[in-house]
């Protein structure tokens, strides 16, 4: 590890006064412990920042991610992401979960079958979005697919539920910039959980050090869209 305290002590007195202090203690912008480092994960996913998602791992798994959760965030990434993008991340949970004597595999998460996963996920994809998603999947094979492996493989599976699933991926989205139409859409069905616009903008807030003010000023916009509609 690089000792950026002796090479850049300026440059880290500001940054870690920043994101360690002044983000994290902002009145109105706070997030519970685990949810924070939890959108954190997901935005450094995200972003790329597989450096920093080491450091940061370690400190999640201390303000009480479970390694469960963890790989879930991880997994469900592979849909907003792809896994050429996302195969680091995961050999970096693996590597850090084993110096900390956790046994892999973890145990088995999967609440849905191959005959069963296309089913489960446009229901899933209702809950979030509404009734007209039950039969959304026919409009197309992308479709197909989203409703199928997107929600069905992933978003039916346990150690998360749907309201920390919507905010993840609304971290992924926001994180990777380029994918407005997008975010506007998960803004929304995160509202229509219960992750209101002020907890996004919590959200946000907390990620922004990590992913910068352009991408984050720009997920901002889409949460004031999602919440006109």
């Amino acid at each position: 590890m690089r000792d950026y305290y002796s090479t850049d002590p300026e440059f880290m007195e500001c940054f870690e006064h920043f994101a360690f202090d002044e983000v994290i203690n902002e009145e109105g912008q706070t997030l519970e412990e685990p949810l924070r480092h939890m959108a954190v994960l997901a935005a450094l996913l995200g972003c790329q920042g597989i450096d920093e998602f080491r450091l940061e791992l370690p400190r999640a798994l201390d303000a009480g991610l479970t390694p469960v959760m963890v790989k879930e965030v991880v997994y469900q990434a592979v849909d907003y992401l792809g896994i050429g993008r996302v195969l680091p991340f995961l050999d970096a949970v693996n590597d850090i979960l084993t110096s900390r004597g956790v046994k892999l595999p973890l145990e088995g998460q999967a609440t849905a079958t191959m005959d069963n996963r296309l089913e489960k996920g446009a229901a899933a994809q209702a809950e979030i979005f509404g009734e007209h998603m039950k039969e959304a999947w026919k409009t197309g094979h992308i479709n197909r697919w989203l409703a199928a492996n997107c929600f069905g493989d992933y978003y039916t599976r346990n150690g998360l539920d749907l309201k920390q699933r919507e905010m993840i991926t609304f971290c992924f989205l926001a994180a990777q910039g380029g994918c407005e139409p997008q975010l506007t859409a998960h803004a929304k069905g995160n509202m229509n959980l219960g992750n209101d616009k002020a907890f996004l903008i919590r959200v946000v807030s907390q990620c922004l050090p990590y992913i910068g003010y352009p991408r984050s000023l720009n997920a901002i916009s889409c949460i004031n869209k999602a919440a006109e509609n």
